[in-house]
């Protein structure tokens, strides 16, 4: 089949494995927080990628790291370290608790180590006994086969075989259900501390506190995802920092490299030392562009111009929400923090989330779900707040839509 012709949403069901259902609209370029498609319309854009493109569309900076190092090397086996890694791996370490970095390509990967390490780190120590790995419903922590049987969502990992053993879920925030299953058998407590696929649902300081507590007890390692919230999406570099609580284990990935694949796995110095040579690996992480592009997000994202105006941008989006509910009355509530806010249906517009991403669309604005009651939003850490007033405006269009039937 030629390509030398037009491409459209048609040909995706001819030459595409049927796993998306994307829609209609084909972007073709992006500045800033607008996008435009094939046919000339212009979107503002509250998606970012899923919390992707935490610096818009075609930043200068990334752009220019990307053109530079596209100039001097691509990519080395893991047999080589590289500059743009060990610069990175070093931002990485001054910024965080951290002291040891391992790099991977997406969230799902480094979620992967992650847990490959929990569970290696208390054979090690502890013997094979230890291999309990606790999560929670509503988690989403990746696709990997692995990962997507940590995470609390039955519907994605079901229908493939036997699952990985040894993992409980528990409900979310819920102290004396953790307490009446972590034992000495338990080898770690991996937990977002704000879920996003799962509903934009906040950890509970009370729950923190109680997961890093009762982990110190038993001898468990607690695993942070901050795939999702990390790289100053709730207004600090990483979640954590908002929190009385430090993990064992923190994965990091989506606005890590603002658009280009990359993921970061961050520990201790000791538990690192368990994954010896050999016993993990990644053809790809560590990749001279990749690592490239995410010391230039670090380098705009770990400020306090961009941190402080995440919370101006935080109060400018949920405020706007908030009196468009006031005229329209779908919400419950808008939830979340920083810049990945979730508004909440209630009892009428029960499992119409999709209908408002729909209409969202059509009035020019990019939206998200999180189930089928939240309506995500997840738009650049830069955002001008000209754009946010535009967006607000299109998407009190869309619901205006929904609401009219």
């Amino acid at each position: 089949m030629s390509v030398n012709h037009k491409l459209t949403r048609a040909q995706f069901d001819e030459v595409m494995v049927p796993n998306y259902a994307p829609s209609a609209v084909i972007p073709v370029r992006g500045e800033g927080s607008r996008v435009w498609d094939q046919e000339g319309n212009e979107f503002v854009d509250f998606a970012g990628g899923i919390a992707v493109n935490c610096l818009g569309h075609c930043h200068p900076a990334l752009v220019g790291a990307l053109k530079e190092q596209g100039e001097k090397i691509w990519h080395l086996a893991n047999v080589m370290t590289n500059e743009p890694a060990l610069a990175l791996a070093t931002k990485l370490v001054e910024a965080t608790f951290a002291e040891k970095v391992y790099f991977a390509n997406s969230g799902a990967e480094a979620n992967e180590a992650a847990l490959k390490l929990a569970r290696r780190y208390a054979l090690d120590k502890f013997g094979a006994e230890k291999d309990q790995i606790i999560a929670f419903d509503k988690a989403f922590h990746g696709r990997t086969f692995f990962t997507v049987s940590v995470g609390g969502q039955a519907a994605y990992s079901d229908g493939f075989g036997p699952k990985p053993q040894s993992i409980t879920h528990l409900p979310f925030n819920d102290i004396a259900a953790l307490e009446a299953e972590v034992s000495d058998k338990t080898c770690a407590i991996m937990l977002e501390p704000l879920q996003g696929e799962g509903g934009i649902i906040d950890a509970d300081p009370e729950f923190l506190r109680a997961v890093r507590a009762l982990a110190d007890k038993h001898n468990a390692l607690v695993i942070f995802d901050e795939v999702q919230t990390g790289v100053g999406r709730l207004g600090e570099l990483y979640a954590y920092m908002r929190t009385e609580v430090t993990p064992d284990i923190l994965t990091t990935a989506k606005a890590l490299g603002g658009g280009f694949p990359i993921a970061a796995m961050l520990t201790t110095t000791e538990i690192a030392s368990h994954l010896k040579i050999g016993t993990h690996g990644s053809t790809y992480g560590g990749n001279p562009l990749a690592c490239a592009i995410g010391n230039a997000v670090l380098d705009v994202v770990n400020t306090p111009e961009v941190l402080d105006g995440v919370k101006r941008r935080e109060q400018l989006l949920r405020d706007g929400l908030n009196q468009i509910n006031e005229k329209y009355h779908v919400f419950t509530e808008v939830r979340g923090q920083g810049l990945l806010l979730g508004a909440v249906l209630n009892e009428q517009y029960q499992g119409r989330s999709k209908d408002f991403l729909v209409a969202g669309t059509s009035e020019g604005l990019m939206c998200l779900i999180a189930g089928p009651n939240v309506i995500r939003f997840t738009p650049s850490l830069v955002i001008p707040e000209a754009d946010i007033a535009e967006g607000l405006a299109r998407f009190e269009r869309a619901v205006a839509k929904v609401v009219a039937g």
